[in-house]
């Protein structure tokens, strides 16, 4: 396991950001100070991350990071992975829930800005006019959303729901439905994209368990053998509902998720999903956002997602029925 600058700081007796400071600006540092913290890092072998350095650079320390729904499982991960990347460098992290307001995501990037050094913004709701607008108050970088000349994180999700309709009908299914997510969701047409017009999309749901459960509902009113969920709380949701109508999964329905959530392995039976790497693109949103305080250009980078078959898919057969 690689040394963090917590280790040194441990260490040498001293505070994080008494090592970033020994480390990039010195003469802040008394020598006697600086000279155990050099002699630790010495020791431990410890290499500087040099793009979360950057951060702490002369600037205020500190970066935001606005999320749509704190509630949802997705995104703590993706919280996860930015605070892990930033505290290589000392640097505090703001994070703020939108609520899935447009209007209030917006606002908080307004009101971060003037206290951080740069904005990380996941599945922005907002117009690519209003994020370019933002773009030009503060360094920001988007995960899970394409805006051109603004620094994005992306999973691949069209990839990922390719891969979910090829196992479905790998499964023998050839009726199955969409339970999309808002409409108004990048995320979502990017799935939509990879179903490539193989699957009739039923409606535009809430993504959460009570999404889930109303767009069961409607799901069992068609022929379809095979429910394909916008993300893992729908499907929780969809679980749910059939449980509760004597409907067995996967022997009559298959149900598939998106996300991977922790709850995926927890729920009867286990959820077949898409993992996202979400710690992952939180780390390289930071590593974006202290390219740009560096001065460096809008880098896109897209993360490889994969499925995970679990138990809430099965072959389907007209015995199924």
């Amino acid at each position: 396991m690689a040394v963090t600058i917590r280790d040194v700081a441990r260490q040498a007796q001293v505070s994080v950001s008494t090592v970033s400071r020994a480390l990039s600006a010195p003469g802040l540092v008394k020598e006697t100070t600086r000279q155990r913290v050099l002699d630790v890092v010495a020791g431990l072998g410890y290499q500087p991350n040099r793009a979360a350095r950057s951060l702490i650079t002369g600037r205020t320390g500190n970066l935001g990071i606005v999320v749509p729904d704190l509630t949802n499982p997705f995104f703590p991960s993706i919280l996860r992975g930015v605070q892990t990347r930033a505290g290589e460098a000392g640097t505090s992290v703001f994070f703020c829930d939108s609520r899935e307001d447009p209007r209030t995501e917006a606002e908080l990037v307004r009101t971060m800005a003037s206290q951080v050094d740069g904005v990380v913004l996941c599945a922005s709701l907002l117009s690519d006019e209003q994020v370019v607008e933002l773009a030009e108050l503060t360094p920001l970088v988007l995960i899970n959303r394409l805006v051109p000349g603004v620094s994005s994180v992306l999973m691949d999700s069209a990839n990922g729901m390719e891969q979910v309709v090829t196992h479905v009908e790998s499964l023998g299914h050839k009726d199955y439905v969409y339970l999309g997510g808002p409409s108004a969701a990048w995320s979502n047409n990017r799935r939509m994209q990879g179903l490539r017009g193989r699957a009739h999309v039923l409606g535009s749901f809430e993504p959460n368990f009570n999404g889930g459960y109303a767009a069961a509902e409607q799901a069992l009113r068609t022929d379809a053998t095979a429910f394909i969920c916008y993300n893992d709380l729908i499907a929780l949701g969809v679980l749910a509902y059939l449980a509760e109508h004597g409907v067995r999964v996967p022997e009559q329905i298959s149900v598939t998720g998106f996300d991977d959530i922790l709850y995926a392995t927890m729920c009867s039976p286990a959820l077949t999903t898409v993992h996202m790497p979400t710690e992952s693109a939180g780390e390289v949103a930071v590593d974006l956002l202290a390219t740009l305080l560096d001065g460096g250009p809008v880098e896109h980078r897209e993360l490889p997602t994969k499925l995970v078959v679990r138990a809430s898919t099965a072959a389907w057969t007209h015995s199924s029925s």
